[in-house]
């Protein structure tokens, strides 16, 4: 079950990646929701939208990325 922080979150990502090809999350009330996922269930969460996700600096960033391969397109 998706909390209300993850689905903001995934709707500011969706709407991010609408206009630039990578979305970068650093600030850290946008990191507390993504961190509760596993790997797996990041990337889970990034594939079921379309996007491929990457952890960078430690934990630190979460990238975002648009993933045309994964939108069955």
């Amino acid at each position: 079950m998706m909390g209300e922080e993850l689905r903001a979150m995934g709707a500011k990502i969706d709407m991010v990646l609408s206009v630039q090809p990578q979305y970068f999350v650093t600030h850290p009330s946008e990191l507390r929701a993504l961190r509760q996922l596993s790997d797996a269930d990041l990337r889970q969460f990034a594939q079921e939208r379309g996007w491929r996700s990457v952890r960078r600096v430690g934990g630190r960033q979460i990238e975002f990325y648009n993933d045309v391969s994964m939108r069955g397109v």
